[in-house]
């Protein structure tokens, strides 16, 4: 691997049911850049997305993140993610779901967890329910779970959703923020604001093409 590239894929497909997802793939990621990927819903976003993250198989090709291959049920190391919509447990407090998840990798402490809950916003200390938030309120929580392990590599579908005026001025200045600190972000949004102020390079996904 390149020192530089944290993701190299090579001729990566995808096929479902006989349908090309994915048509032959070739892409690098380097490392400390925000890459904004648009197109339209069902061009291949989120498929893209999962075969990184080694959540799908791919039907061929390779992809390599942080040197390692990555394969079906192996997710690669140092990453955060957001796809689709976040998953919580409705009958917990924001901080006993990370913690939760946190639990997984064992790698942060309860500390962590309560910095990247006020880091989007929202306040550690409240026990109400994850079923009681809003839509906006869930999304900042995705972010934090995404962002509490610090990771140097974050993959993020649609992270805006549901987010009010100050909820995307604040995520926008905290994916710039760490974009200084070399962490390497995949952004797919369908707000051209923020693939114009955050996105140092912007590919097109068509039909499972991605193009530059």
């Amino acid at each position: 691997m390149d020192n530089k590239n944290i993701i190299e894929i090579k001729n990566l497909s995808k096929e479902v049911n006989g349908i090309t997802i994915l048509n032959n793939i070739n892409v690098n990621f380097s490392r400390g850049k925000i890459y904004g990927i648009i197109g339209r819903n069902g061009s291949g976003k989120s498929m893209l997305f999962k075969s990184i993250c080694g959540l799908v198989n791919p039907t061929q090709g390779e992809i390599s993140v942080f040197g390692e291959n990555i394969n079906g049920g192996n997710f690669p190391k140092d990453t955060g993610i957001i796809i689709e919509h976040p998953g919580f447990l409705p009958q917990y407090s924001a901080f006993k779901n990370l913690k939760i998840l946190a639990s997984i990798n064992n790698k942060i402490n309860a500390e962590n967890i309560k910095h990247a809950i006020s880091l989007v916003g929202l306040d550690p200390a409240n026990t109400i329910p994850v079923k009681k938030y809003s839509l906006g309120m869930k999304q900042r929580l995705g972010i934090a779970q995404a962002l509490m392990e610090e990771p140097k590599l974050l993959i993020l579908d649609e992270p805006m959703n549901g987010l009010d005026a100050d909820g995307v001025t604040l995520i926008r200045k905290i994916l710039l923020d760490l974009k200084e600190k070399s962490v390497t972000i995949l952004l797919a949004s369908h707000n051209s604001d923020d693939i114009n102020e955050l996105c140092d390079f912007v590919y097109k996904m068509d039909n499972g093409i991605l193009t530059h």
